[in-house]
This record gives C-alpha cells, sequence and structure tokens, in this order.
C-alpha cells in the first residue's frame, strides 16, 4: 500500500520531471539528450551479453560525476575478473553521462537511469535484463530495488556510505526506505560506521570493503603538467577545491584586504593593481613566499561562468582554464585568480597546487573527496562539514596529510602559514601520499563480490 502511493506520486511528477529536464537543458544541453530513455522508452539495443558464454551483463549505475569516477575504478577491476562483460552504464546528470562515456569498449551501453515509476523501472529491466545491478554509493530507488528483487535481478550497493544526517531522513521515511534498503542483495560500506547506519536503514547482508577512491591513480601526464605549471609561475598556489555555491563568495572575501593601503604606499600601484597586491600582502604573512595565486575550482560546470564573474566583479584579474591549450599563455600567468573551468583534471590541479582548501567543508554540504588530493601529494585544509567522508577525513588528518579549520577566513590564513613553512608542508605532501597508498584494496574485493552475485553459469 505504501509503495503503491509513493508509486502514484512518482507517476503524477512525470510533467514535473520533463519541466525540469527542459530548464536545466538550457545551461547544459545534455539533459536534453534521449529524455524518454528516464520513462522506460530504449531505442539502444541491449548488449549482446551472454552469461553462460561469459560476458554477463554488468549493469553500474553512477548518478553524478563522482560515482561515475568511482564507477571508473571499479569497472577497471571488473573488466580484469570478468574479462568477457558487457557494461550498462546509466546516470541521472549530464556531467555523469559525459564523463562515463569514456568508460565505454564496443558491445556496451549507455542510458539515463529510469525514473521510479513502476512502469519505467519494469521497460529499463524487461528491455536490458541485466546479469546483476550495481548502485553507486548512496543510490537507493524504491521501485528500482522493489523490481529487481521481484524479477530475480541481483542488486548491490558498492561504496555504501550514509550519513548520520541521511539516516535520520531514512528512519522519519522508514515506512518506504527499509524494504527498499532490505531489497539489496549485498551491501559494500566504505566503513563500519557506514555499515552500521546502513544496517539501522534496513540493509541486510552488509559487508566493509573500504573505499573504491584510494584505489584510483592519478593520471601521470596530469601531474607532470601541474608540476611544471607551477615551476612557469615561480609563485606558489592557492586552491578551492571542488567549491560549492556560496564557498567561491566567502573565499574571495576573505582574501580581500580588510583595511585601505595608506595613500603615500598606494600611490606606488595604480587601479586593480593596487587593490590585488594590497588583497594579497594582507593575506600572507609577513616573510611568506610571494603573493599567491587564487585557483577556484567550482565542483558543478554550471557553475563555471558564473564563479567567474564573481570574481572579475571584485576586480581581480581572471584567467580561466578553459582558454588555453598545454600551457597558460603570458597574461594567465599574471592573473591573480584562476578558474578551472575543464572537466577531468583534478589531478593536475592537486600537483599545481601548493595546498588545497577542501570545498562542500565550509558549508554544512558534507565536504567533497579529500582521497586524489592526499594521492597526488597535495595538503588539504578542511573545514568544519565533512560528514559525507568522515572517516576518511579523520584518518588524513591523524595520518598529517589534513589539518581542520573552523572557517574558511582560518583556512585561507592556514594556507597562507603552509605558504611559508616549507617543512611542514612537505611533511603533510608525503603523508598524503603515504595515506592514500596505505588504504588501497577495496575495488579488487569489490569486484569479486559482485562476480560472486552471478549466477554460476557467468562465473
Amino acid at each position: 500500500m505504501v509503495r503503491t502511493l509513493y508509486s502514484a506520486l512518482m507517476w503524477a511528477a512525470q510533467p514535473l520531471l520533463r519541466r525540469k529536464l527542459r530548464r536545466r537543458g538550457a545551461a547544459e544541453p545534455g539533459y536534453l539528450e534521449a529524455v524518454d530513455e528516464r520513462f522506460g522508452h530504449y531505442t539502444v539495443a541491449r548488449p549482446d551479453a551472454d552469461a553462460t558464454a561469459g560476458r554477463p551483463l554488468v549493469w553500474i549505475h553512477a548518478v553524478s560525476l563522482g560515482e561515475t569516477r568511482a564507477a571508473a575504478i571499479l569497472l577497471k577491476a571488473l573488466r580484469q575478473r570478468l574479462p568477457g562483460m558487457r557494461l550498462l552504464l546509466t546516470h541521472g546528470t549530464a556531467t555523469g553521462r559525459a564523463e562515463g562515456r569514456a568508460l565505454l569498449q564496443p558491445g556496451d551501453a549507455q542510458v539515463w537511469q529510469p525514473w521510479d515509476t513502476r512502469g519505467a523501472v519494469r521497460g529499463f529491466l524487461r528491455h536490458f535484463r541485466p546479469d546483476v545491478g550495481v548502485l553507486m554509493e548512496t543510490e537507493i530507488w524504491p521501485n528500482l530495488n522493489a523490481e529487481c528483487a521481484t524479477q530475480g535481478v541481483p542488486l548491490a550497493l558498492a561504496n555504501a556510505r550514509l550519513s548520520a544526517k541521511s539516516l535520520r531522513g531514512a528512519e522519519r521515511a522508514g515506512w518506504l526506505m527499509r524494504p527498499a534498503y532490505a531489497a539489496l542483495r549485498a551491501v559494500w560500506a566504505q566503513t563500519e560506521a557506514d555499515a552500521d547506519r546502513l544496517r539501522r536503514a534496513g540493509a541486510r547482508q552488509v559487508t566493509v570493503l573500504g573505499n573504491l577512491k584510494f584505489d584510483a591513480t592519478p593520471d601521470p601526464a596530469q601531474l607532470a603538467q601541474g608540476r611544471a605549471w607551477r615551476n612557469l609561475l615561480g609563485r606558489p598556489v592557492v586552491m578551492l577545491a571542488s567549491a560549492r555555491e556560496g564557498e567561491e563568495t566567502l573565499f574571495l572575501e576573505c582574501i580581500r584586504s580588510p583595511a585601505p593601503q595608506p595613500p603615500a604606499q598606494a600611490a606606488t600601484k595604480s587601479g586593480v593593481e593596487a587593490g590585488v597586491q594590497d588583497r594579497v600582502s594582507s593575506a600572507v604573512p609577513a616573510g611568506a613566499a610571494p603573493a599567491p595565486l587564487w585557483l577556484i575550482v567550482p565542483r558543478h560546470p554550471q557553475r563555471f561562468d558564473e564563479v567567474a564573474a564573481l570574481a572579475t566583479a571584485q576586480g581581480w584579474r581572471v584567467a580561466r582554464r578553459s582558454a588555453w591549450g598545454d600551457t597558460p599563455p603570458a597574461d594567465a600567468a599574471q592573473a591573480d585568480v584562476w578558474i578551472g573551468d575543464s572537466l577531468g583534471e583534478m589531478a593536475l590541479y592537486y600537483s599545481l597546487a601548493d595546498v588545497a582548501l577542501l570545498g562542500g567543508s565550509f558549508a554544512p554540504l558534507g565536504g567533497q573527496n579529500l582521497i586524489e588530493a592526499a594521492a597526488c601529494g597535495c595538503p588539504v585544509l578542511m573545514g568544519p562539514h565533512t560528514f559525507n567522508f568522515a572517516q576518511a577525513g579523520e584518518l588524513a588528518e591523524a595520518a598529517g596529510a589534513a589539518r581542520r579549520v573552523p572557517d574558511m577566513a582560518a583556512g585561507v590564513a592556514a594556507a597562507c602559514d603552509l605558504l611559508a613553512d616549507n617543512a611542514a608542508r612537505n611533511a603533510m605532501q608525503d603523508a598524503g601520499v603515504a595515506f592514500a597508498a596505505a588504504h588501497r584494496g577495496a575495488a579488487a574485493r569489490t569486484a569479486e563480490a559482485v562476480g560472486a552475485l552471478l549466477a554460476p553459469a557467468a562465473k
């Protein structure tokens, strides 16, 4: 009865979803691609899969960019474990879908996740008939989970995490969510704390396999390029990594001068240059490294233009990564603020930066993944809100790879202190690389677990 009411509401919401997609598509055209797939109608053929011949169809759902990157790590291990597998990759966002295209091989397929109506989910399962399904991290959909159980599709939640806040939400809607968690054939949690919360939410077969993101290997070419750019600049770089809305404003406010410069000193400068130098001098302690380049990498690409406009409006000389190729032009090297408006280049940015402030942690959003920064040898400063990656943050802090600060102002001050302390900064760099290496192995363990879910003929 409860799921029937939920299904009716999801069915009634379909026109609202179409309107939302049109609105999002105006800024991100990817949302206008193959819209009917979201409602269970497919022109993409089912991959030529045959579990009895060792070619199982493995369905992985990675809703957005971060989940798709985690899926890429798992997929590499899966192709080694199941060399004949075919991949069915689904997403919910345009950035996830764009990132996922690079993961496809001949014989694979990529479509949108079906909207969680019974009709759309049944259409999806009837059309593709996956041999096993893997949902990445947090994706729980009542109809999807229930229909997979009804149709005999073993469904697992991989790299699973559940914050205390999300658990409270799941418990409030326990009449709907407990059956959804219980319908999962397996749950592979990142940490013991996540496993405990997932069990309390209703999951049954819960195992701790670790965090897939520790198995990511930074792109060597990007690492080399970032270091080359740092040498070319000849000045330190402070990065706001994977920034969320509102954090860029805080960051720019914190690197501005809190008080005007004395007229006699300001007279030697002119216009915007004077303002920028005054701001930098207030942010960098006496005796520290040369004035830093401030690098902002927004989390969501639809905000690239907005963040660039924000920095420009405040009088900063701004350069955008999208405007050049392999080497920054001279005018970019002279800029005050860089906007990292490219996708798939985080390793480049982390290797370029001397220190990174962790986006999502300076607003109550739970923080972003700091593991990639550590693996690239970039010291991390975390704000107070890291509940989405609580254990990773605690372990990184204990290992000396990250430090916690109470707010953005303290983060900028701590970053400037690190610029002036080579020994402390080098120690954090080394600790980050060691920390990332010490926790690897989740990808192989998860690939083995996926193989164990397949029917005997697929093994």
